[in-house]
Parts: C-alpha cells; structure tokens; sequence
C-alpha cells in the first residue's frame, strides 16, 4: 500500500515535555507550534488542560495566533470510574480550552483496569463510550487512543479489541493504537494492526515508544499494515527513551515508500525544524542523528570521498537537500588529496593546477593532527588553514603581545585582567579589559582593539566553549584542545586551538573565530600582495 496520505499528529509540547530535563514556558510552546503549522504538521498535542495552568494558558495564547493548517488538539483522559462523563472536570476542562479536536486515552490492557483503575472490564468500557460520545455531542473532533494497545492485545485479545468496539461505537474519529511500554517488535506490530484493520471500519493511527530503540520501525511496520497517522515527537523527546521521532518517521515514509506527509518544498525544511526544536527546548542534537545530523552526510575516509565526488549514490542513501540538509567533506589524519581538493572545491578554491600545494597543505593537516589538533569538530580552522595556503586570506590583524593579571584575595572574587598590544593594519593597538576569567579578559581586551576597525564584532559573541585533556597521565603539565563555538547573525562556527597552556589554545580558537567571521563577510585589505612562495611559508609556519 503506497502513495497515501499519512496524518502527522505531534505530541512534542505535551509528551514530549515528559522527557527528563526537557521544559518549555507557554511563550516556547506557541513558538513550536507555529513553526510545526508551518511545516505541515496536520495535529498539534497542545496539552492536557485539566493537569496544570501552563498547558491551559497556551491553548488561550494559541487562539489569538491564526494558524495555516493545524488542528490544535486537548489531550485528556477517559471519564473517572462510576463518573458520567458530564461531570467530569477533566473533560469539561478540554472543552473551556476552546479546541475542536481531543485526544482522549483509555485502558485497553485488562491488567490495567484492574491494577490501576481498581475497576472491572464492563466499567472501562462504559466510561470509553461515555466520554467519547459526550465530546462529540459537544461538537469535538475525536481521536481515541487504546492505551498499552500491544500489551493488552497480546494479552488478552478479545477485551483489547472490545475497547476498540467501545469507542467506534460512540462515533470515534480515530483510533490510535498505543505501544505505550514501547515493548513490542515490527513483526509482531504489523501482525496485531493487520488483524485489528481487519476487524474495525473508524482510521487507524499507531503511537509508539521507543524503549527498544524500534520505534520508528515499528511506525513504518503500522503504515505498512495500514494505518494513516503516526503520533510523534520532534527529535524524538520524551519520556523514558522517547517517543518515536517523526523528523525520522517523515522521510522514510515520503522519500523511501513514497506516501505524502508534508509538501516537497515544505520537506526541505525537516532539517531546519529539528534544530529549531532543539534549540527552544534547549537540547544538544546527536551529530550522528539520522537525515538531519550534522554528520548525516559527512565523510571522512579518503576513498569514499572520491566516489562520492564522482557520485553522490556511492555513498550517501539520499540527496540531503531534498531535506534541507547538506553534504560535509571532513579532513582530518585519514584525509587524502581527495578531501582536501572537495573542500577546496566547496570554498570555491581551485587546488587542481597547484598539487604541490595541496600535498603540503594535507602534510601540514596530519602533523596537526597529530599534534592534538581536530578538525572535524573545526571547519572554520580548517577552512582558514586553506585560505592561508591559497593565498585568498587577508592577514588583518597579528598579536604583537598579551599578558593576563589573576588576583584573588580572601574576602573577594578572583579578579581577571587581560592586557592586548595588536597590529591593524598596521597601526599598533594596546588595550586593557577585565573579565570573569582569563579567556573572558582576554576576549573583552581583544573586543575592544578591533572592534572600532570591525564593527561586526559587536554582534558576535561565543556560544559554547569546550576544553579536552589530551593526555591525562601527564595532569596539569598535560595538553589541552579548546573548542570555541561563536555565532553572528543566526549563523554558527567552530574553531581550534591546543597547547600545554589552556590559554594559549583558547587564544588560538578565539582569534581563529574572529579571522574566520572577517572573511566570511568579506573584510579585505584594499592591497593584496601574496605570492606562491609566501603561501607555503604560512603552510609551513
């Protein structure tokens, strides 16, 4: 079964928020959910109004905000034992959200109805149809979803399948199957929602978990045998191990078995909208996450680089465009010519004509290396080594000297003072800062020499800072690689430096980050005079 329309229901801003050390205000709540519209996410889970003022607060925000194409959505539970489900506060809260869709769980593991509810099967089921029919009676769109549906199933098929029964009785719009524990296998996922396909006439959709890291298998395995909508979470965020990740759900259902989820233009963005998640949710993504991982197209080994370069199917599954991400040439001690000639051709850098240079340039990379120096965590060293070889980058400024001042005194905070003397553009530059630390000092003291000859560096400003002992046997004598990450203007770089003193190396990342953003906007000298001969001094330098 190909070529259908395959619903997408997210849960990120309420099941997602389950995740240990995952939180969002109602302001980052409304921001998701505007760009998960407009991505082309056909149900936003905004939240359970009746279990806490936040989630009630967005669906009263979210009212004033029009959206394009999303139904919000109240999640909730079924009615409460031996309650009518008018009475219940939890229902009567979905409806003052103002929604027009719910979701509503119920238990359809007898295990549960007995452990956890302390009711008897006939109740479950009387409070299933209540509540469903009582939403739509008050003119809701209703999407039921049997909670520990797999677990139930396999335990007791017969009841499982009567909770089904119970909601499509009372006019349900969907029926979600629920892998609550997230314990089930594809094979036995496909069997259970063939037989339950089978055996209900109401739309079908599957919510997994993924506490067997089988999740989005077991999603495809649901669509395979059936079902029109998958319930997600962007990045996969959620309780326990997660939800299953529809950022990876989306592609293999369009790309690989050709349904339609989203527009083709809209696909482009997946790569945009995880991050974006990310960042509001405050997560560090996995470099290796499938699809929209920064290192998802990223190649290392000299030999798959070649092939790749002739062509791109040798060793990458997709076009990373098509979702909006991009193809990465790592150099690094196993790079040959190839990687480095690849990154060259991505600077717009011609090496062809100039092999000499190029082997001096991968020389010069592997005795980095070896040095302690990485690169694939730093392509904006490693693109400024190029430039430098090349002769395409300009020398604007060069440190003349720096010293930097600690003091700590019993009663106070240590005190650092960072003192700069530069040459820019040849005139000679001394400034004094303060900072937090000796890095923070050296950078503010940095800052203000050459801020009045680049403005821009106003609007930069370091966001990660990492430091690495590279061999711990030798303790403080040891040493160390800095990582700089810096940002301007929604863009991000890395750069690096390594030395026995840690100073030392954050001095190395942190002019190598300010060398980098100058170029990359441009900033040249009006005079350039760089020949062959001093390319290769600076290789060598």
């Amino acid at each position: 079964m190909t070529g259908r329309k395959i619903h997408l229901y997210d849960t990120t801003l309420r099941d997602g928020t389950q995740g240990e050390g995952i939180s969002l205000s109602v302001e980052d709540k409304v921001k998701i959910a505007i760009r998960l519209d407009k991505f082309g996410i056909d149900y936003i889970e905004g939240g359970w109004p009746g279990s806490n003022p936040k989630d009630m607060a967005f669906f009263q925000r979210i009212k004033e905000i029009p959206l394009q194409h999303a139904k919000i959505t109240a999640f909730g539970s079924t009615c409460r034992p031996h309650v009518a489900a008018s009475d219940d506060v939890n229902l009567r809260a979905i409806l003052e959200s103002g929604v027009q869709v719910a979701s509503i769980f119920g238990k359809s593991w007898d295990l549960h109805v007995h452990e956890a509810l302390k009711t008897d099967l006939e109740e479950n089921l009387r409070m299933i149809t209540d509540s469903v029919r009582f939403l739509k009676e008050s003119g809701l769109s209703v999407l039921f979803l049997a909670e520990h549906f797999f677990d139930g199933y396999k335990a007791n098929p017969e009841y499982a399948l009567q909770v089904l029964y119970a909601a499509e009785k009372a006019d349900a719009d969907w029926l979600v199957l629920c892998d609550t524990n997230g314990g089930t296998l594809p094979h036995q996922m496909s069997e259970i929602v063939a037989s339950v396909k089978a055996a209900c006439v109401t739309k079908m959709g599957i919510h997994p978990h993924n506490d067997c890291e089988l999740a989005v298998a077991n999603a495809l395995a649901a669509v395979q045998a059936g079902v029109d909508q998958v319930q997600g979470t962007i990045n996969g965020i959620g309780e326990r191990c997660g939800n299953v990740n529809l950022i990876s759900v989306i592609p293999n259902l369009q790309v690989k078995l050709g349904h339609t989820c989203v527009s083709p233009e809209n696909l482009e963005q997946l790569t945009s909208v995880s991050r974006y998640v990310a960042e509001i949710a405050n997560i560090m993504l996995p470099v290796n996450q499938p699809f929209v991982g920064n290192s998802a197209f990223a190649h290392k080994g000299g030999i798959h680089v070649s092939a790749v370069m002739k062509n791109a199917s040798t060793y990458e599954h997709m076009v990373p465009e098509q979702i909006g991400n991009r193809r990465r040439i790592l150099v690094s001690e196993l790079s040959g010519q190839s990687n480095l000639l690849a990154k060259a051709e991505e600077l717009q850098i011609s090496f062809d004509q100039e092999k000499l240079l190029s082997r001096e340039v991968v020389k010069r990379l592997k005795e980095k290396e070896y040095e302690g120096y990485q690169y694939e965590g730093a392509e904006a060293s490693l693109t400024l080594m190029i430039l430098e070889a090349s002769g395409k980058l300009d020398q604007l400024f060069s440190l003349e000297t720096f010293k930097v001042f600690m003091e700590k005194s019993t009663d106070k905070a240590i005190l650092s003072e960072a003192m700069v003397k530069c040459n820019i553009k040849g005139e000679i530059v001394h400034t004094v800062a303060e900072g937090n630390g000796p890095v923070n000092a050296l950078d503010n003291a940095l800052r203000k020499a050459l801020e009045s000859h680049f403005p821009m560096l106003s609007e930069m400003h370091l966001t990660d800072y990492k430091v690495r002992v590279l061999d711990e046997s030798e303790a403080t004598a040891a040493k160390v690689r800095v990582l700089i990450e810096s940002a301007y203007q929604g863009e991000t770089w890395s750069t690096v430096g390594v030395s026995a003193n840690v100073i030392e190396a954050s001095w190395e990342a942190l002019i190598d980050s300010i060398r980098y953003l100058l170029w990359k906007n441009g900033v040249t000298l009006p005079e350039r005079e760089q020949t062959d001969e001093f390319r290769v001094g600076i290789v060598n330098h």
